[in-house]
């Protein structure tokens, strides 16, 4: 980075600074996205005529209120947060060293309105993980079968009269994902529609009673801050769900 890139980082810390004094609005989502694409163009290093390299691991320093309000918005934000990286990589042609990943960090320094990106290439492996996003809440599904109702003999126990008490089980095998409803009493519909069992794509939204549970399948990095390029573009996610 050279003298005159270091002036203008700095300046657009004073004026972000002195706006955020100013106003004490509080922070946006399209502000932080916006900081992250930022963080990219600026760290892109030329490799070679076909690889641009930028960094793969993000941490989004906030100042307390601000982070309190964008956790508050539950797991989707950081979701979204890095889809918008790996799209935004995508049309400029960089490249990463690995997986991507973006942290919200506490940072009781900041003033309230101000963003700050502290970025890094890592090495490591990237292993996906399925989830079950519901209410905000994200549920890992750490076993093969994974049983959703409003009995306490649930994995995973909803509070909502209109499900029953086993109400909808997710079967995943590794690589594959199915749904199917256990004779619920008010049924269950998969984006929209009606099941009784059911094959599940990433973000398919399955809804029993006056609940929306999301699968999804998120990347869990195993790598440390810091390190070496390990590859030169991250993975892709699995493949392979029923037809």
């Amino acid at each position: 980075m050279g003298i005159l890139d270091n002036f203008e980082k700095g300046l657009e810390r004073a004026v972000n600074g002195a706006f955020a004094k100013t106003f004490r609005s509080g922070l946006q989502p399209v502000e932080i996205s916006a900081a992250l694409k930022r963080e990219l163009d600026t760290k892109a290093a030329v490799v070679s005529r076909e690889r641009i390299l930028v960094p793969n691991s993000f941490q989004v320093l906030l100042a307390p209120s601000d982070y309190q309000r964008m956790t508050a918005i539950g797991p989707a934000l950081v979701d979204d947060l890095n889809q918008i990286v790996v799209q935004h990589a995508a049309q400029q042609g960089f490249q990463f060293a690995g997986g991507v990943t973006v942290d919200l960090v506490e940072s009781p320094g900041l003033t309230t309105g101000v963003v700050q990106i502290d970025s890094a290439n890592v090495q490591g492996q990237v292993s996906w993980m399925p989830v079950l996003d519901i209410a905000g809440t994200r549920h890992p599904l750490t076993k093969s079968r994974t049983v959703v109702g409003r009995g306490s003999d649930a994995d995973i126990t909803i509070d909502d009269t209109g499900t029953s008490r086993k109400h909808v089980e997710i079967i995943w095998d590794g690589q594959r994902a199915q749904a199917r409803d256990l004779g619920s009493t008010n049924g269950s519909t998969l984006d929209g529609q009606p099941f009784q069992r059911a094959n599940l794509e990433p973000d398919s939204v399955i809804k029993i009673g006056r609940t929306d549970i999301v699968f999804r399948i998120v990347p869990q990095s195993s790598a440390s801050r810091g390190g070496r390029p390990a590859s030169p573009s991250a993975p892709a996610a699995p493949g392979g769900f029923w037809r």
